[in-house]
């Protein structure tokens, strides 16, 4: 999905959340609800939609003499990827730097989120271990 050399600028980002919550728009519709808040062109907007289809991360199906797009890949499979390949990068096998880095960002979250991400982890270990029990042989 994302690979090591996969950049997305900031445009590309605003597109790319436009349309996780539109879920399909063509150019237009597109360059209609950023052209109030940021200007630019139609032209830009197709561009960048262009990339975004070329980087694997829309899909489009032609609809007249436009194309219709959407996102083909879930914003939180997204994040994913691009943690992974970032956490890859730099920490270079290195899960002190990576919880720690972790840990440094949940100082600003508040205390739903923290709550929330305490229980995601407990439910990922429960799996884990479930998991692991299955494939044990009998």
């Amino acid at each position: 999905m994302v690979t090591k050399s996969m950049q997305l600028g900031e445009l590309e980002k605003l597109v790319l959340n436009y349309l996780w919550r539109e879920h399909v728009a063509d150019a237009k519709q597109v360059h209609s609800h950023f052209e109030p808040r940021r200007g630019g062109t139609l032209n830009t907007i197709q561009s960048t939609l262009d990339r975004l289809y070329k980087k694997g991360l829309l899909t489009r199906v032609k609809s007249g003499h436009a194309f219709n797009y959407s996102p083909s890949v879930e914003r939180k499979a997204l994040l994913g990827s691009l943690i992974q390949t970032i956490t890859e990068e730099l920490a270079k096998n290195d899960a002190d730097a990576v919880l720690e880095a972790f840990v440094d960002i949940s100082v600003n979250i508040d205390e739903e989120s923290l709550q929330r991400l305490e229980h995601l982890i407990a439910s990922k270990k429960a799996e884990r271990k479930k998991n692991q029990k299955q494939r044990k042989p009998v």
